[in-house]
């Protein structure tokens, strides 16, 4: 039996391979109206193609948890009863094709209101359907980028209630998993950090007070989402900076306490936070930052990380380096990868009756 096409069970769902998508945002919806953040057609047949391929878990990219948390004017959005009808929609079709549908719940801070990014992805403001971004202190992100508006300490327990909102809306749409972005520079990322928070309150400064805002969001969400229902976290294991940003001994170190909130799976990517930094890419480069995770703590872990070959990512589970994997490009390329990779590795994996002729 091939390790990545055993299933997996968190809590009370059963996840029938270790193949898994992470969120990659798709910057297709409407950018105003009635349909601002509003999963279309795009999204519906992006997802469900890659369910019927085969992939175990999906998770639908970085929705915003609020419109001034979105990362551009085009991303999804689940702060409304219009939002969730449409996720309906997709999440029916996932539960199908036997995928359990996860939902990526975020808020982008001082990297928000970017242009689609095959349009440069730079910073727009109200003439382009822009806005003011926030963050835990008033740093650009980059140069080119718009200094963010300090949070106040009220404002911060307004997104932490948005972020339980939203995961009572993501429940309502039928996902199965939700995920917190703590990940890439994102606000929860922005907060964690020292790099991009220089408050002086307490959210600011020591470790306890740099992760307090993280930790009050996990909890608001884990309070209102089922205790039968897995909660994920998606982390930037290191800055990739020297001695002035998150390290991989902070991120074992509060995984640690993420457990203890009740997060049940560690999403682990790296980087995202300082523009600058240099980043040594290459196949499986993240891979050890979640190895590490799971051979100092007792959370399970998905790797990410130009992980392509099927053997790659069966070596990375059957070494118990991860629990499961996570294809982003490879899935954008393929979106049948799974039914390949049970194929070469003797495995099995669910095809679409209509799809039997080619097995």
């Amino acid at each position: 039996m091939s390790a990545l096409f055993e299933t997996y069970t968190l809590r009370d769902v059963t996840i029938p391979n270790r193949v898994w998508m992470p969120p990659m945002c798709q910057y297709s919806a409407a950018p105003d109206g009635p349909d601002m953040g509003v999963p279309n057609d795009w999204h519906f047949a992006h997802y469900a193609a890659r369910a019927a391929g085969g992939t175990g878990l999906i998770i639908v990219e970085a929705t915003g948890v609020s419109p001034e948390g979105r990362i551009s004017p085009y991303d999804l959005g689940i702060w409304n009863d219009t939002q969730v009808e449409a996720f309906r929609r997709i999440t029916r079709f996932l539960v199908s094709q036997g995928t359990v549908p996860a939902i990526q719940l975020a808020h982008a801070g001082r990297k928000a209101s970017t242009d689609q990014p095959w349009r440069g992805g730079a910073p727009v403001g109200p003439d382009a359907h822009g806005w003011q971004p926030v963050a835990p202190s008033a740093v650009a992100f980059a140069d080119g980028h718009p200094v963010p508006s300090e949070l106040t300490v009220a404002e911060i327990q307004e997104i932490v209630g948005q972020f339980a909102d939203a995961a009572r809306r993501a429940l309502a749409a039928g996902f199965e998993v939700a995920e917190i972005h703590g990940a890439h520079g994102y606000l929860i990322n922005e907060f964690l950090s020292p790099y991009s928070n220089h408050r002086t309150d307490e959210y600011g400064g020591s470790y306890e007070n740099r992760t307090r805002f993280a930790l009050q969001v996990v909890d608001a969400v884990r309070e209102v989402w089922p205790d039968d229902k897995p909660l994920f976290f998606r982390i930037s294991a290191t800055d990739w900076l020297e001695g002035d940003g998150w390290t991989a001994d902070d991120t074992v170190r509060f995984a640690a306490d993420l457990q203890a909130h009740g997060i049940d799976l560690l999403d682990v990517s790296t980087g995202g936070n300082a523009s600058g930094a240099r980043i040594p890419v290459g196949p499986g480069y993240q891979v050890p930052f979640a190895a590490r995770v799971k051979a100092e703590t007792s959370l399970p872990v998905a790797a990410v990380g130009l992980i392509t070959e099927a053997e790659q990512a069966e070596k990375i589970i059957a070494n118990g380096e991860a629990d499961a994997v996570l294809l982003g490009r490879e899935l954008l390329r393929s979106p049948s990868w799974a039914r390949g990779a049970a194929r070469e590795l003797g495995g099995e994996v669910h095809v679409p009756d209509q799809y039997h002729r080619s097995v």
